[in-house]
């Protein structure tokens, strides 16, 4: 039986010329099977159906043009070759051609039909097998990024947390060379008052028990070795505690500092309500005894 050429079968089977002859002609006229499959290839592109033009010199099989395609060519007219011989079998294959019934050409459309079913029946099931694999694909790069995401959250956190114990040290050291320094101040200030006899005016004599009331010397004053100091903070909550008498002022805003409510790195003053005295860097180093807060006071604290 008789075969359509490759353009014609294109044709019969419903795709537009002007891709049929893209087709053909791209695949080098190498079988409808090529052909099909460069056309379900580059049904999308944007030329697809506009006319085509052949470069010079490349005739496309199956169209009608001005050289019959069984006519034999300069080439095939070489010596050795009779031409009428071959002339004769181009015009047989021509007439067998034309002889094709009706029912034949619907015959080979039909298979060209079912071929390209299961051309396309490949490509979709190709076509869903890459998108598998580009969701896969997908899925990995985005488990990759959030893994990375993650990693570098991990590493803030990380680097806070090592920051804060750092800055908890740094706190803890510079109190601990508060408390310190408060106590050198205490021994320096004891060796000072507290050490020898000398310079220091003796007690009064204390009057006989035979000694008539009204004519001895009046009472001494009680000497307080200690004093109660009452803190009044600011949301006006208190804090109690007892200090030695030759303790400075700075003991007790250091007491404040580390057991009152104030904020980290808020500054204060301390001062006396009645009668009202709000208390100096110079009085910080002065005695608890000779700013009068012997043997109990009240202070409060204020914003600086």
């Amino acid at each position: 039986m008789a075969e359509l050429s490759t353009l014609e079968s294109l044709l019969e089977m419903g795709f537009g010329r002007n891709g049929a002859e893209r087709a053909v002609a791209n695949t080098g006229n190498q079988g409808i099977e090529r052909a099909m499959d460069w056309l379900m290839e580059h049904e999308n592109d944007p030329d697809i159906d506009e006319p085509y033009v052949p470069p010079v010199g490349n005739v496309l099989a199956g169209e009608d043009s001005q050289a019959d395609p069984y006519q034999p060519t300069a080439g095939d007219t070489a010596e050795g070759i009779e031409g009428g011989d071959m002339q004769e079998e181009f015009k047989e294959e021509g007439t067998k051609r034309q002889m094709m019934t009706e029912e034949e050409k619907q015959e080979q459309v039909k298979r060209l039909e079912e071929l390209m079913r299961v051309k396309q029946a490949e490509r979709r099931e190709r076509e869903r097998a890459e998108e598998v694999e580009r969701e896969k694909q997908r899925r990995r790069q985005g488990q990759e990024l959030l893994q990375i995401k993650q990693k570098l959250q991990d590493d803030e956190m990380k680097q806070l947390a090592d920051q804060r114990r750092k800055e908890k040290m740094e706190d803890k050291m510079a109190k601990q060379r508060v408390k310190e320094k408060i106590a050198r101040d205490r021994e320096e200030r004891a060796q000072k008052f507290g050490g020898g006899g000398s310079g220091m005016s003796s007690p009064p004599a204390q009057p006989s028990p035979s000694s008539p009331t009204g004519q001895g010397p009046p009472p001494t004053k009680k000497e307080y070795d200690e004093c109660r100091i009452q803190v009044r903070l600011l949301d006006g909550s208190a804090i109690t505690a007892v200090f030695k008498a030759q303790e400075p002022l700075a003991a007790v805003r250091v007491y404040v500092q580390m057991n009152g409510n104030t904020p980290e790195g808020q500054d204060f003053t301390l001062l006396s309500p009645y009668p009202r005295h709000v208390y100096t860097e110079l009085d910080m180093e002065k005695p608890l005894k000779e700013l009068g807060l012997v043997p109990s006071a009240v202070l409060v604290v204020t914003k600086k």
